[in-house]
């Protein structure tokens, strides 16, 4: 029983790194990046769509998106889509293809990211001790149900810890890769 409560505790851990990596991508760094498009959708003939299903991505350029549309009548709408998005990118096009040059960050805004990404890892980090507490609380539960003993829910509780300590260093991990790809001039 203390094996499925630990697997578990480890699968929304998991989950929670996962998103945070995930929140990490649409962060903006020096480098061009079609992943901060990915939330942007653009109303397709009534239907909102991502802007990966209507135009080719690609980044030719370390500063340089460039979105070429199947379509040549959706790209006033995605110069929209892009510009209310508030990126801070301005889109020019030549009828075939847009391109978004991100400019250069300042070693101020780089520190504001930095300190916004570690704002979400601690917030990451909140969710996974929340996680801990859960676990632990379910250990405590099944000991007073008698349906595990005292030194069984002990050991678990080490090991429950041992598995936070070490999704809080992935944590920690994932933060410094993407705080040394932001300070990247």
């Amino acid at each position: 029983m203390t094996k499925d409560v630990i697997k578990n505790m480890s699968g929304h851990m998991d989950k929670t790194i996962d998103a945070l990596r995930k929140e990490f991508q649409k962060v903006r760094t020096g480098r061009a990046s079609t992943s901060i498009l990915d939330e942007i959708r653009v109303d397709y003939y009534g239907t909102l769509t991502p802007l990966n299903q209507l135009a080719t991505l690609a980044v030719p350029e370390p500063r340089t998106i460039t979105l070429q549309p199947w379509e040549a009548k959706v790209i006033p709408v995605m110069e929209k889509a892009i510009l209310n998005a508030n990126l801070g990118l301005t889109p020019s096009n030549d009828g075939r293809v847009i391109r978004l040059n991100l400019p250069p960050l300042t070693e101020e805004r780089r520190k504001e990211i930095v300190k916004h990404l570690r704002k979400m890892a601690e917030d990451a980090k909140v969710s996974i001790r929340n996680i801990r507490r859960d676990s632990i609380d379910d250990l405590k539960r099944l000991e007073k149900e008698k349906k595990i003993t005292e030194d069984d829910q002990k050991r678990a509780e080490k090991e429950v810890q041992d598995v936070t300590n070490s999704h809080v260093a992935k944590i920690d991990e994932v933060l410094a890769h993407k705080e040394k790809e932001v300070m990247e001039v």
